[in-house]
This record gives C-alpha cells, sequence and structure tokens, in this order.
C-alpha cells in the first residue's frame, strides 16, 4: 500500500525508523470486486423476470375493455404457468446474453 509522506519522512522510513502514519494519508487503489458467477446470474435472471411480469401487467391494461385495478390483474398474471413461462424464458435470455458477451 502507497503513502503519501514527505520526501524526509521517506529516508527515516527507509533507515529503519518507525514512521507514524495518519490513516487518511493512505492511497486505496480502486479494486472493483466481481459478483460470484451464481449472484451474477441471480441478478440477470431476476432483471429478466421482472421485465417479463411488466411486460404481462401492461398487456392486462391495454387489452381489456372493462376498467382493471391493480389487484385484479396482478391476480391474473401471478400465475403457476406464467411463472414456469418466465423462468425458463429468462433462463434462455440469461444463456444466451452470457454467450454473446464472451464472444463479443
Amino acid at each position: 500500500m502507497r503513502t503519501l509522506l514527505k520526501p524526509e519522512s521517506r529516508k527515516r522510513e527507509t533507515m529503519g525508523e518507525a514512521v507514524e502514519r495518519h490513516p487518511a494519508i493512505e492511497v486505496h487503489p480502486r479494486r472493483r470486486r466481481r459478483l460470484t458467477p451464481l449472484w451474477r446470474a441471480l441478478i440477470e435472471i431476476g432483471f429478466i423476470l421482472f421485465l417479463f411480469y411488466s411486460n404481462l401487467l401492461m398487456g392486462e391494461f391495454t387489452h381489456s375493455r372493462a376498467p382493471r385495478t391493480l389487484l385484479g390483474a396482478a391476480g391474473d398474471i401471478f400465475t403457476l404457468a406464467n411463472m414456469d413461462i418466465g423462468v425458463i424464458c429468462a433462463f434462455i435470455g440469461y444463456v444466451i446474453v452470457e454467450y454473446l458477451r464472451r464472444k463479443i
């Protein structure tokens, strides 16, 4: 780890004398921690599921002639069949995006 010290302090440090450093003086290099592949996959699949359900919800409001409530529309779209379709499509979408990301 690098420190910002005055030149004379560096000389004393190299001569064997201990120089007390203030923590605010230390310079930390920028290191971005990468997400593990599992967390990254879960986040991307979750985002694809969010887009899927928001698309279904908008479709419920635009295709119905009768006035709908948000709770009624949500009850129609959150079904087991829609969840199966969404998870399968999200996984396929994740695999395709990862393939393209590595290819490009």
